[in-house]
């Protein structure tokens, strides 16, 4: 999967509606990213931007307005090879309530914690979100964004979109489920013991 096709499947899949969200992959020392606001129906390899390591694009286009979340992303984690943001619909809805998703189901480990946080808010395209998604994203893969979208990044492109698509149905189920009360919660101990088994979960 690239760059386009994972943007695709997400507008596809409703996570990222009209021009909504973005998409990045490490390149270089740099990333390639999707750029600011282009539908993606009509996106094709040559309108993605190469934004290097200082964060200067280089391209036809301008690069995603959240383009300093992506670069951040990249500097501080090593194992970051894609970053996908979404505004999909349930995770957005819990990020506009301020509420993360607690561990109320054990694949809330896969996000790498025993819990997905949500970061506070900030405008679109400040270093400031950049900072508050830093914090959520300590020791985790994904994250909300307060009263906006969700934030995944993986070892791969394809882990990246698989982590994002996984954040919106966890969001759907807890949703689900807090229209009842709210679910009982894994302890530490059994969370613990999850992500443990994730550790050489899908490996030969």
């Amino acid at each position: 999967m690239n760059v386009v096709e994972a943007a695709k499947r997400l507008s596809a899949l409703g996570l990222n509606p009209g021009k909504a969200g973005n998409v990045s992959t490490r390149a270089g020392a740099g990333f390639l990213i999707t750029p600011s606001g282009k539908a993606y129906e009509s996106l094709e390899i040559g309108d993605l931007v190469e934004v290097d390591a200082s964060g200067k694009p280089h391209g036809t286009h301008e690069p995603s307005s959240e383009w300093r979340l992506h670069h951040d992303i990249y500097a501080r984690h090593a194992d970051a090879q894609a970053v996908v943001h979404t505004h999909s619909p349930y995770a957005t809805t819990l990020a506009c309530l301020h509420r993360g998703i607690p561990p109320f189901h054990y694949e809330v480990a896969l996000a790498g914690g025993s819990d997905i946080r949500c970061a506070g808010y900030a405008t679109f395209g400040t270093q400031q979100l950049s900072d508050l998604a830093l914090g959520a994203l300590e020791g985790r893969r994904a994250c909300l964004l307060a009263n906006h979208g969700s934030v995944a990044f993986g070892d791969s492109l394809d882990a990246a979109v698989l982590l994002a698509e996984k954040v919106e149905a966890l969001a759907r189920i807890y949703w689900q489920a807090i229209q009842v009360g709210e679910p009982p919660r894994l302890d530490e101990g059994q969370m613990a013991e999850v992500l443990e088994k994730y550790r050489h979960y899908g490996r030969s």
